[in-house]
Order: structure tokens, then C-alpha cells, then sequence
């Protein structure tokens, strides 16, 4: 390893603390997923009711140190915000007033429940396993996720 590219690891090692949350936000439930300490590997967190949705922030960002909440923005095909848009915007709003200086991003989920569907299928799941809506909201959020730090934007 060449002394420069051992520099570069250790400063990213040094400088990323904190993850990355990702929310596929549901009128009922809600997925999440989260990267590791190093922001690099996204993976599915909890599924839970939307209702408790920022009770469980609270906690888990009390628990763990978090960067960046990236948000699924629901949109149709042609770019236009999709039903639950509104609804999505509305819950922004409660965490930029609950978590004052977090930065929270709006990110394009086009498509990441029907991909997800995909993924469980071809990863060989039971019907049982398909059906678990659940499952398919924690994957959506990790594609979410997975989306947002391939963009390199952060």
C-alpha cells in the first residue's frame, strides 16, 4: 500500500463517525436502513409503525451518532411528487424542528419498493418472506440508501 493511499484510508477512517440513515417512509410502516461507522455499507435497520417513527429516532439518535438522514421522496415516473408527498415534506419538517443542525436530505425513491421486490425474489425468498411488506420497506430504504452514497454527493 502506498504511503498516500494509507493516508487517504486513515483521514476517511478518522473523519467518518457518525452514519448515514436512510427512511422509506409509509402511510402505515416505515423502513429503515443505516450505513456502518465508516459510511460505506448500507444495510436494513428496522421496519416499525409509522406512528412511532420519531419516538424511535429520538432513541436511536441518542444511541448512535448519525450525520446525515436521508429522507425517500415519493415521485412518479415523470418527476411529479407522488400522493404521500405531502406527507413526506410534513415529516421533514419535524425533524429539521427536532433536529436542529442534522442534515436531512430529500432523496428520489422512484421505484425502490418494486426494485426491493425484485431483489427478495431473485435472493431466493419464500412466498412467505415475499409477502412480509416489512421486508420490503427495510430493503427500499437500504436502495435508498445505497442510491445516495453511489451519488457521492455527501
Amino acid at each position: 500500500m502506498s504511503g498516500w493511499h494509507f493516508f487517504s484510508v486513515y483521514k476517511t477512517y478518522l473523519c467518518a463517525v457518525g452514519r448515514i440513515l436512510a427512511i422509506d417512509y409509509g402511510t402505515k410502516r416505515t423502513g429503515l436502513a443505516v450505513t456502518d461507522p465508516l459510511k460505506i455499507i448500507p444495510q436494513p435497520l428496522e421496519t416499525l409503525s409509522t406512528a412511532g417513527l420519531l419516538d424511535f429516532l429520538i432513541a436511536y439518535l441518542k444511541s448512535e451518532e448519525v450525520d446525515c438522514i436521508v429522507l425517500g421522496m415519493p415521485l412518479y415516473p415523470d418527476g411529479n411528487p407522488a400522493q404521500i408527498a405531502h406527507m413526506v415534506v410534513g415529516f421533514e419538517r419535524q425533524l429539521r424542528k427536532q433536529f436542529p443542525g442534522l442534515e436531512i436530505v430529500l432523496w428520489d425513491e422512484r421505484y425502490s419498493s418494486e426494485d426491493a421486490k425484485v431483489i427478495i425474489r431473485q435472493s431466493g425468498a419464500r412466498m412467505k418472506q415475499r409477502r412480509d411488506k416489512g421486508l420490503v420497506d427495510r430493503v427500499a430504504a437500504s436502495l435508498i440508501l445505497r442510491d445516495y452514497l453511489e451519488s457521492e454527493v455527501w
